[in-house]
């Protein structure tokens, strides 16, 4: 039996069909596809490992194997694409300057993350879904995409502020497709938007000098760097409590998906949890990042209205390709910041929407103070990036406002209710 069906004949598509997880395009359109998904998260997958101190090759390796991992373990249900997750970032380098932790007792530390979010998923599949919802309602679920997508803004926007011209090339370019465009071109908008800009860039001559320079050294052939992990426990605290936001992640993916394909996806939220954390174990087992799903990639299936796993597959194995290829993952990494800010800023900006949708879909009452106070706090937090300090602790805002989210409003509501209740 074929993995994937074909959609129709393959090439030509109505205006409004959606392609589901199973089903595919021909081959030449989904190989365009998965090249729309590794642009969206290229950015990530070296910008993470960079600051964090990691090899990028490593990361690129295991974020393509991840990824095929997922589609594994969800069994071909769930598109979905797994990138460097950025929430690791600021914990992994107060673990490091605060702590002294090495690269070896970081890489333990996001092991046991892996390991942990996987047995969350194996208890999910074992009791049954409603172990989440009762902690992540609709409304839980779509301030979680929504912080997401709007956490990610001044990342995208001060990108365009280095490539302003490029910037509004790709940013018309791939909103006029998604709007305008019919057929393939409007469902290719994100791929032909980057590569207009990319263009602009390279023609005036804006593309860093420096990339290129690295472009012209880099060998065609290279082995990814292999770095063992070690268990401290020094890290732990640090690093067990994005636990919860990789929950809250995987589990707004799905909600997000299932609200743009209505297709009811609860049924593969253990599997989800269970092959995200496998995948970060495997990643951190050899000098890897930490992996989630990425925002980019929501909003690149929702631009194209194509939800393929065969698109996040090719994609993987692109990916796979360009960590033993050193000379390829220079040329993508020539295209400018201002390039992929202004395609992620359409596709950030339609991910923040989905939340929305969830809240609508599931008629949350807005004018409960519990669900005004809670989640409106959060979301402002996740969004302005407010970073608390506890101690030699750093927590920024996505993380504590997803833990807060997840959380707090359970507690809150259930005292509301008590507060109200008949006596």
């Amino acid at each position: 039996m074929a993995l994937w069906t074909v959609h129709g004949n393959g090439r030509n598509l109505l205006n409004d069909a959606v392609v589901s997880s199973g089903e595919r395009l021909s081959w030449p359109l989904t190989v365009g596809l998965g090249m729309q998904h590794l642009l969206a998260m290229f950015g990530s997958c070296t910008l993470v490992p960079l600051l964090t101190g990691f090899p990028i090759t490593t990361t690129l390796l295991f974020s393509g194997l991840g990824t095929l991992l997922f589609v594994v373990v969800t069994r071909n249900r769930v598109p979905s694409y797994l990138g460097a997750s950025v929430a690791f970032v600021v914990p992994l380098g107060a673990a490091a300057t605060t702590g002294g932790a090495p690269p070896a007792a970081l890489l333990g530390g996001i092991v046991l993350v892996g390991v942990v979010l996987a047995m969350v998923g194996i208890a999910v599949k074992a009791l049954g879904v409603r172990l989440l919802e009762s902690a992540m309602p609709p409304i839980v679920t779509g301030a979680v995409v929504l912080m997401l997508g709007l956490s990610l803004a001044p990342q995208s926007v001060s990108s365009i502020d280095k490539h302003p011209v490029a910037a509004a090339i790709t940013l018309g370019t791939v909103v006029l497709g998604t709007v305008l465009g019919r057929g393939l071109w409007g469902r290719s908008s994100v791929l032909l938007g980057v590569l207009l800009g990319w263009a602009y860039a390279a023609i005036t001559r804006e593309l860093d000098p420096e990339r290129l320079t690295a472009l012209h050294d880099a060998p065609w052939f290279g082995l990814p760097e292999v770095i063992s992990p070690q268990l401290h426990l020094s890290v732990m605290p640090f690093l067990l409590p994005l636990v919860i936001v990789l929950v809250a992640e995987h589990v707004g993916h799905l909600k997000a998906v299932a609200a743009l394909t209505g297709r009811d996806l609860d049924g593969s939220v253990g599997d989800a949890l269970i092959g995200g954390g496998l995948a970060t174990t495997l990643s951190g087992s050899a000098g890897g990042s930490a992996l989630s799903t990425y925002a980019a990639n929501v909003g690149v299936m929702a631009a194209a209205r194509v939800y393929s796993t065969a698109a996040c597959v090719v994609a993987a194995l692109a990916t796979v390709l360009l960590s033993f290829c050193p000379k390829l993952a220079a040329l993508i990494n020539t295209i400018p910041l201002g390039v992929l800010g202004g395609a992620t800023l359409v596709l950030f900006g339609m991910l923040a929407l989905v939340g929305v949708r969830i809240w609508l879909e599931a008629r949350v009452d807005f004018a409960d103070p519990v669900n005004v106070a809670v989640l409106g706090t959060a979301v402002i937090a996740g969004v302005g990036d407010l970073t608390l300090s506890i101690g030699a602790l750093r927590v920024t805002g996505l993380v504590w406002g997803s833990v807060g989210i997840v959380l707090l409003y359970p507690i809150l509501r259930r005292l509301a209710d008590i507060r109200d209740a008949p006596r």
